[in-house]
């Protein structure tokens, strides 16, 4: 799965211009990536989970191409309400809602809704008559990197039930989502979901109830450090030939926030401080686990991490700036010396990074610059055409 990166050159273009820490967004490999589950996935709609990122010009590109959002509170509403989005493409996907979520949606006129539990049916019924929702259920997928079905999700056993109580109470109950958890490496999760899903379809059927709506939800994989080589494109082949089987007359989303925006993201900064424990060089860079590594503790991730240096490489340690013990990024990572200033990347940061990201000890959130705002955009064009024309020439 090819990735947004920049070159040494550009990261050095770009720190002469602004000062480190700084994330570089392209808006373009965005565009990629919708794109790709559109072309690999193409009897499912995509609500984007802004959550991940809602960085402003990324939601406008995906505006652009008729996305359709997940949402998770009325701050989330707003911003996307702000944008010009109609709330009849979001869904509103917190399976708890309070009570300034349920009174945004009815305001903007989102109608669409997520529950597993039945204490959710009352607060909806109240504040969203008539709405239209759909019953989440748990999934079992040992294979997610993060579990979201210990926390989410209805039994199975019990969808029809909480279903039927949904009505009774003047929703509108459409359907069933699930979620089998993030950075998924398993085909069969989703398969054995959609198997689930389709059983009770029949189920309800027989109940007299008619389902015509399916949430996919997202987890699908992109690259990590723990894990560079990524193939997405089977994983939804499959599950897409699964979706036509079992469910052709069914409207079939999917909720993908990690796989819109991870790749389209690097982080650059600079070393700011040096020491060593033993034989093994620690470098202090100017961003932390409580900034934009954030996903390191709250995502379980591990962002691809290249160094500027020359020489012989060893076992480094990378530290961020805070006076907390615990903000460690790197260790044992083979590095060359490095010395203050020197410049270093993470790559595939776009996803669950600043908007975890806090000011513990003041320092502030990094900003985020457009790439193909940037004139080193505009060179690199310059350069793929070029090396294209002349391709093109030899082939002539």
């Amino acid at each position: 799965m090819k990735e947004f990166r920049l070159t040494e050159h550009e990261v050095m273009s770009l720190s002469s211009r602004m000062p480190t820490p700084f994330m570089v967004a392209s808006t373009d490999k965005i565009e990629e990536n919708y794109r790709f589950m559109r072309h690999h996935l193409p009897h499912a709609g995509i609500y984007y989970a802004i959550k991940a990122n809602p960085t402003p010009a990324i939601l406008k590109r995906l505006i652009g191409l008729g996305a359709h959002f997940d949402v998770a509170s009325a701050g989330e509403m707003a911003l996307l309400h702000g944008m010009g989005v109609d709330g009849s493409r979001m869904i509103y996907a917190n399976t708890v809602k309070n009570i300034s979520g349920l009174k945004m949606a009815a305001k903007i006129g989102l109608n669409r809704f997520t529950f597993d539990e039945e204490t959710e049916i009352d607060k909806m019924a109240a504040y969203v008559p008539g709405a239209d929702v759909l019953l989440r259920i748990s999934v079992h997928n040992s294979k997610a990197k993060v579990d979201l079905n210990t926390k989410f999700g209805a039994p199975p056993s019990m969808a029809c039930e909480l279903l039927m109580k949904a009505r009774d109470k003047g929703l509108n109950p459409i359907g069933i989502c699930f979620h089998v958890g993030s950075q998924s490496f398993s085909t069969a999760a989703y398969e054995e979901a959609l198997l689930l899903c389709h059983g009770i379809f029949d189920e309800a059927k027989r109940m007299g109830l008619n389902l015509t709506d399916l949430d996919i939800g997202g987890g699908f994989p992109v690259p990590s450090l723990d894990c560079p080589h990524v193939d997405p494109a089977p994983m939804m082949d499959a599950i897409d030939r699964q979706i036509v089987r079992l469910f052709p007359n069914t409207a079939v989303w999917t909720e993908p926030g990690r796989f819109i925006c991870g790749t389209a993201v690097n982080l650059v900064a600079s070393v700011i401080g040096t020491r060593s424990y033993g034989d093994e060089p620690w470098y202090i860079i100017d961003e932390s686990i409580y900034g934009s590594f954030s996903g390191i503790m709250y995502d379980h991730w591990a962002y691809p991490f290249t160094v500027f240096g020359h020489g012989e490489v060893c076992p480094s340690t990378f530290a961020g700036p805070t006076c907390d013990g615990i903000d460690v990024l790197y260790r044992s990572f083979q590095s060359p010396r490095l010395s203050i200033g020197d410049k270093v990347l993470a790559t595939n940061i776009g996803a669950y990074s600043t908007v975890s990201a806090t000011r513990f000890n003041g320092f502030e959130i990094a900003p985020t610059v457009i790439w193909e705002e940037q004139p080193e955009c505009l060179s690199r064009k310059d350069t793929e055409k070029s090396s294209d024309e002349r391709i093109s020439a030899e082939a002539i």
